[in-house]
């Protein structure tokens, strides 16, 4: 079962959530809107990985490219499992965000790693909303999610990635 915008203010107020910062005017319907934190991960042309500060005057975002991002928000749930999934506003203006691992298992608090695709050039901005996040209650006995990618809290490239050849050779 899903939460509801006012279960969600309820479980971040009785410590079931971790929304960090909290703003309740993020709250939606089902879900909260997510910020984009400051740091950005991409793979250049060179095949070398790059890390930067997305500047406040922002950074764009070019097609063909994979942005590894994070949320400005501390978000999870000892409780929950979440869904991290992008705002239709932003999808109808070509930026596509968690392509693929949208499901945050039970357990997880932490500044979660996002995927940003551009379908054509688009400027992102640190601490812009970017997503949105919606919590599920399980059903059934529920145990704590402590591995993978749980304990980042910055863009992490991919584990497999070497093991994947990624350049079609």
């Amino acid at each position: 079962m899903i939460l509801t915008g006012s279960e969600i203010k309820k479980y971040v107020e009785n410590g079931d959530i971790v929304i960090d910062p909290f703003h309740e005017d993020q709250l939606n319907p089902n879900s909260y809107n997510y910020r984009m934190g400051e740091t950005l991960t991409f793979k250049e042309d060179d095949g070398q990985y790059k890390t930067i500060k997305i500047p406040e005057e922002g950074f764009i975002l070019y097609p063909n490219r994979v942005y590894l991002g994070h949320t400005w928000e501390t978000l999870g749930s000892r409780k929950c499992a979440m869904s991290l999934i992008g705002r239709s506003s932003t999808g109808r203006l070509g930026l596509f965000l968690q392509v693929s691992a949208d499901l945050g298992h039970t357990g997880s608090v932490h500044k979660w790693t996002l995927e940003l695709v551009a379908a054509k050039p688009f400027k992102i901005y640190p601490k812009m909303i970017t997503g949105q996040i919606s919590f599920w209650l399980n059903d059934g006995d529920a145990s704590l999610y402590e591995g993978g990618y749980s304990a980042y809290s910055r863009p992490q490239i991919s584990k497999m990635e070497k093991d994947i050849d990624t350049d079609g050779q």
